[in-house]
This record gives structure tokens, sequence and C-alpha cells, in this order.
């Protein structure tokens, strides 16, 4: 059902706060979260160009850019902490193509109708109003350009909320494909791709893995 997790949000302040303070452990953390075969289904939908703008949204310290950094296209990464761009910034200090720039998924920092791809990993999760944020997207793309996502699907991990600051227990698949057809996204897809986000609790009798789904569309 569209909108059913929407009792499930918390002000998005807390979690910016919360990726400031973790950002130096961002690094070993996510690497239990999930595997780079995540990075590599993303990845396996573009064919970057020279000239090409991506967008590598909740970009964190840089996940989805460390495989684009070497590639032809100019990138812009996204976060609303502050803190995650710094140490992706120093991480990737050699690179030249890679524009660094804070801010909310509800307002994103980019011009209309420039980017060729828009990347985004475990970020509708973490957003207060996630068909906003896809709204957002569409908003930056060209047209003829794809988004590109990854997320949980639906789950009851409830302690996700309180001790990672999700914002959404994951989406459902007609939840997720209902949403970007309304921002006027073609040639939607919604797909598992067979790998898992894994998390332990403060409490050690509570352990979460779920699914994660690929989601595409087009602007027209």
């Amino acid at each position: 059902m569209i909108f059913s997790n929407i009792l499930q949000k918390k002000p998005g302040r807390e979690v910016r706060k919360y990726f400031d303070e973790i950002a130096s452990q961002w690094d070993s953390m996510s690497k239990e979260f999930y595997s780079e075969k995540v990075r590599e289904s993303i990845l396996s939908m573009i064919i970057p160009e020279p000239g090409h703008m991506i967008a590598d949204l909740g970009a964190g310290t840089g996940f989805v850019t460390e495989g684009l950094k070497d590639g032809p296209a100019s990138i812009i990464a996204i976060d609303k902490s502050g803190e995650m761009l710094k140490h992706m910034k120093a991480k990737f200090r050699d690179s030249t193509n890679i524009d660094y720039r804070t801010g909310d998924a509800n307002h994103l920092p980019v011009k209309d109708n420039i980017i060729d791809y828009a990347l985004a990993n475990m970020y509708l999760h973490h957003v207060d109003n996630p068909p906003n944020a896809i709204r957002e997207i569409y908003r930056i793309l060209k047209s003829g350009g794809k988004v590109i996502l990854t997320d949980l699907d639906a789950h009851n991990f409830e302690f996700l909320k309180k001790e990672h600051h999700d914002l959404w227990l994951g989406f459902s698949h007609d939840e997720m494909e209902s949403w970007l057809r309304a921002a006027g996204f073609i040639n939607v897809h919604v797909n598992p791709i067979e790998e898992y986000c894994c998390a332990n609790s403060v409490k050690p009798d509570k352990h979460a893995k779920i699914s994660i789904f690929l989601a595409t569309g087009d602007k027209a």
C-alpha cells in the first residue's frame, strides 16, 4: 500500500547528526551491511561516457563513486552529512572529476535537466519524504536520463529505526514502482538483486537480514 510506512518518519536532522557522528567509521561499518555486489548491480546499468554527468545521491563516503572515479564521466556527490563528504574527499583526493555538495533530498543542489544518471544506494529509507525525493531526482535528470536505486525490501526490524536512524522500514516493489511512475518515469522496473543487507542490534538476540531491490526508470 502506498505510504504504508507513513508513521515511521523521524526528523531528518537526527539522521544527519547520526551520520556526522559515524562518518569516520562508515567505511568499515558499511562493509558489514552489504557487499560490493550491490555497487556492481548499480554500475552494470550504466555506460559512462565523456561529457556525462552522474549524481551520486546519499553518497556517504563514496561507496558508489569509488566505482566511477577513474572513469570518463563527471560526478556530483551529494550527501546531507558534511562529515561524510569530508571523509570521502580525503579518500579520493587524487580524483579531479568529483564535485562534492552538501544537500537535502527535498532540495538537491543541482540545476534542472543536467544529469545523465542519478544513482542512489540505501538512500530512500533515510529521507523523510521518498515520493518527493524521487520527484527531485526526476527534476535534475536530462530527457533520456536514468535513475538507478538500490534499497531495502519492506521488513519488520524495528530496531533499525532507533539504532541506525532508518526513517522507513523498507519499501514494497509496488510502492516503489508507483512513486517512480507518479514522478513521470517510464520504463520502470523494480526487481530483487539476490543480495542482502545485514545488521546486528545492540541486543545480542536481534539480527536483521533484509533483501535488496534495484529500481530503475527513464526520464522521457
